[in-house]
C-alpha cells in the first residue's frame, strides 16, 4: 500500500480528523489521525501489518509494540513476519512488559506504533529493550505526523509521512478561541463537544 492509497483510506474511513485533540505527548493539535477506525477492519489492518514488514530489511526475532496504539498494528506486523508480539504498558509512568512477556539477551526486535508523533512512546519501548540485552533494528509506523528529525538510533520506517502541526497547550491557538480539547478515542471524547469531530472531507462530516 502506498502513501496515497492510505491518505485516501484515512479520509473515505473518516479517520482523519479535524477539531481540537490533546495528543498521549501533552501536544494540542487541529487534526488527528484515528488509525483505530482503520485498524478495525482486518482485511486493512492484515494490509498494514504485511506492508510495514516488506520495508524490513532483516528478519527480527520479535515484535515490540507500546500500548495502546501499537497493539493491533504489532501484532499484523509479526503475523505477517511469523514471530512473537510482545506490547509495553505504562505502569507508574514508565513503559514495562507485564502478562508473563519477558525477554533474553541477544534478541533482535523491530518497535511498532501506529502513529509516530514526536517518538516518544517508541523511544521509552526502545530504551527498555536496550536495559535487557536486545538490540532494535528499526522503528515501524502506519504514519509519521512530520515532527522530525526523530533521535531514534535506528531508522524509521512509514506507510505515511503526514505533516499536521502541533502546539504546546501555552501557546494552541485553538484553546486561545475558546475551543476545548478532546482526547481521540476516550470515553469523554464520544459524549459532550463529539460533534466537533469530523472527518476531513472537503469541509463536511462524513456520513
Amino acid at each position: 500500500m502506498n502513501s496515497e492509497e492510505l491518505r485516501k483510506l484515512f479520509v473515505d474511513r473518516g479517520a482523519l480528523l479535524n477539531g481540537h485533540f490533546l495528543l498521549s505527548s501533552g501536544l494540542h493539535s487541529g487534526q488527528y489521525l484515528q488509525c483505530a477506525l482503520l485498524l478495525s477492519d482486518p482485511q486493512i489492518a492484515e494490509r498494514l501489518g504485511k506492508s510495514l514488514a516488506e520495508k524490513l530489511k532483516e528478519k527480527p526475532d520479535l515484535v515490540l509494540s507500546p500500548a495502546i496504539g501499537g497493539i493491533v498494528i504489532g501484532q499484523e506486523v509479526a503475523k505477517a513476519l511469523g514471530v512473537r508480539h510482545f506490547f509495553a504498558e505504562r505502569e507508574n509512568g514508565k513503559m514495562v512488559l507485564r502478562r508473563g512477556f519477558s525477554l533474553s539477551q541477544g534478541q533482535k526486535c523491530v518497535v511498532v506504533e501506529d502513529v509516530v508523533t514526536t517518538g516518544g512512546s517508541s523511544q521509552e519501548v526502545i530504551d527498555m529493550a536496550d536495559l535487557k540485552g536486545v538490540q532494535t533494528l528499526s522503528v515501524l509506523s502506519i504514519a509519521d505526523r512530520g515532527l522530525g528529525p526523530h533521535q531514534f538510533k535506528v531508522p524509521l520506517e512509514s506507510l505515511l509521512k503526514i505533516k499536521i502541526e502541533t502546539f504546546n497547550p501555552a501557546a494552541c491557538p485553538l484553546c486561545h478561541e475558546g475551543t476545548p480539547a478532546v482526547k481521540p478515542g476516550s470515553r469523554t471524547s464520544m459524549g459532550e463537544g463529539a460533534s466537533s469531530l469530523y472527518p476531513l472531507d472537503n469541509g463536511r462530516p462524513s456520513k
